[in-house]
């Protein structure tokens, strides 16, 4: 294979794990922010509270706790887990080829 195309594929790779991450992260400051009981008010709490209930639609309410904390918790930390090791196993599998 040409040099040219491992670049291409290292960057591909490359891309898709920064993705995650940043999906990662965002759903990883909606925690920290929720226990800390972050102004909802606020612009920026209210953009990354609305980014991580978009990103974990699918896990939000999958767990029902009694204690609130703990389901989003659970429930935000999960999509963040399953994001990034996701994003990184397609990451690996693009820099191999």
């Amino acid at each position: 294979m040409s040099p040219r195309y491992r670049t291409g594929s290292n960057s591909a790779g490359t891309a898709v794990a920064v993705i995650a991450d940043i999906m990662a992260v965002i759903l990883g400051l909606w925690i920290l922010m929720y226990l800390l009981d972050a102004n909802r008010a606020n612009d920026l709490v209210r953009f990354v509270h609305d980014a991580a209930n978009w990103l974990a639609g699918w896990s939000r309410d999958l767990f029902t706790f009694d204690e609130a904390w703990a389901r989003v918790v659970a429930g935000y930390g999960l999509a963040a887990v399953v994001y990034l090791f996701v994003g990184h196993a397609i990451a690996n599998r693009l820099n191999r080829h």
